[in-house]
């Protein structure tokens, strides 16, 4: 392989000394590996990202994520040792707004090749209420007095949508082929077989979502906007995009108003993040409660081993929930 190795910079080998990491061990989906080894090593954000590298690098890549499993990604911070590790990456692979701590670290990187998702896609602003009922939501708000709780901002979350994740998926593809051209003719038959499976995938929410009771479905915060307007539903969102957000009085009323007018039967909770919430305006709005997985990481609590397991397994929850036919 002809792909060059840089050198650790000499900040970096302080840190790493100072850690006494000696010589980082590889291994994929291992936040504590580091590169320089025989394979083109790639860095990745967060759980979508790897999972992108490793479909698309198969046996030619080393992938690691900075993000631990179990992790709330949004909650990230860089250590030294994973500053070390960058230093010695072919590749980052990341998706910029969504973890702060890693944009920074992977700017201030030398990291010859720096893939941003949020490029290879158009992003859209987002706010507590995303899809096709929303000006209809907007004007019944209007006649009872009330206001969306938070303000919509550039949603990170293209992943959830099959579509979107495709176009990055074609475009990280062309950058690793770029970046490691002896292995290009490879890169590039694995990227058409994942936009193949993400197509199929596509056609599944498709078809799973036409016709359902209901259009309108309740989770935590805001991370389904996408593939609501993808398939035609309403995503409210106790909070917005941020998980962490609390949600005002007004809004909980809000929800439990639309939820009757609606027919929503469910509020979905995620599995990185508290369920209190969700189980709070349930319980008061005499609702049950299932989990919509975002997909920000894979553990034990994941109704899945991968993406399109846990994704498949949203697809379901959603058909329960809207009342699919």
């Amino acid at each position: 392989m002809n792909v060059r190795r840089r050198h650790i910079s000499g900040i970096a080998v302080t840190a790493a000394a100072a850690l006494g990491l000696g010589t980082l061990s590889a291994c994929s989906g291992d936040s504590a590996a580091a590169g320089n080894t025989d394979k083109f090593d790639v860095v990745a954000s967060f759980y979508p990202m790897a999972y992108l590298a490793e479909q698309i690098g198969g046996d030619h890549v080393n992938v690691t994520s900075l993000t631990e499993p179990g992790q709330e990604p949004h909650d990230l911070e860089i250590s030294a040792k994973q500053r070390a590790q960058l230093e010695e990456s072919d590749a980052a692979l990341f998706l910029k707004g969504l973890q702060p701590s890693a944009d920074e670290a992977i700017a201030q990187s030398g990291a010859k090749t720096k893939i941003d998702a949020t490029t290879l896609t158009a992003l859209e602003e987002h706010g507590s209420e995303v899809g096709g009922h929303a000006a209809e939501h907007d004007h019944a708000e209007e006649e009872h007095g009330h206001e969306h709780g938070e303000e919509g901002g550039k949603d990170p979350h293209i992943w959830l949508d099959p579509v979107k994740y495709a176009e990055v998926a074609k475009g990280v593809g062309e950058a690793f082929e770029k970046a490691d051209p002896d292995h290009a003719a490879d890169y590039k038959k694995n990227t058409e077989a994942l936009v193949k499976r993400l197509d199929a995938l596509n056609t599944e929410f498709e078809t799973g979502l036409k016709d359902t009771d209901t259009k309108v479905f309740i989770t935590t915060h805001a991370a389904f906007g996408y593939l609501a307007e993808r398939y035609g539903l309403t995503e409210e969102a106790i909070s917005g995009l941020s998980p962490e957000s609390e949600p005002s009085a007004a809004r909980v009323k809000e929800l439990e108003r639309m939820a009757k007018a609606d027919g929503v039967s469910t509020v979905f909770y995620e599995t990185l993040v508290s369920d209190k919430t969700a189980k709070t305006v349930a319980k008061d709005a005499n609702l049950r409660t299932d989990v919509l997985d975002p997909v920000e990481g894979i553990t034990e609590k994941s109704r899945g081993d991968d993406y399109f397991q846990v994704m498949e397994a949203n697809l379901k929850a959603l058909r329960t929930a809207l009342g699919a036919k």
